[in-house]
């Protein structure tokens, strides 16, 4: 996790929450990334980022057979990236706060997305 990067808005919102989650998503597209060679890691390999998200506090959610099975509810606008769309419905679906930098992301908000950036 890289703090710098998020408002201190965000943080102060991530402090006073019981959970804050990591979507077991985003393992699943850094483990593709990193095989196919357009990531790189120091030190670590993917499968270390569970217990390191785990470490650092995060809690792991984990994409299950109702959220799968419901995604095609899910409106197709102009976000493509499937591992992005995932999360964004399990977010919609469980009623949870996204925090994202991603601009793109604001566009699911008329269709039930908590967003923070």
């Amino acid at each position: 996790m890289a703090p710098e990067k998020l408002n201190n808005s965000t943080i102060s919102a991530m402090n006073l929450s019981e959970q804050v989650f990591v979507s077991s998503i985003s393992f699943w597209e850094i483990s593709l990334k990193y095989s196919i060679g357009k990531l790189s890691l120091n030190n670590i390999l993917p499968e270390d980022l569970p217990s390191i998200a785990l470490d650092c506090g995060l809690d792991i959610l984990e994409l299950d057979s109702n959220t799968m099975s419901t995604f095609h509810k899910l409106p197709r606008i102009s976000h493509k990236d499937p591992f992005d769309r995932m999360i964004i419905w399990s977010a919609i679906s469980k009623n949870l706060t996204l925090i994202s930098r991603d601009s793109s992301f604001s566009e699911y908000e008329k269709f039930g997305l908590s967003l923070m950036k």
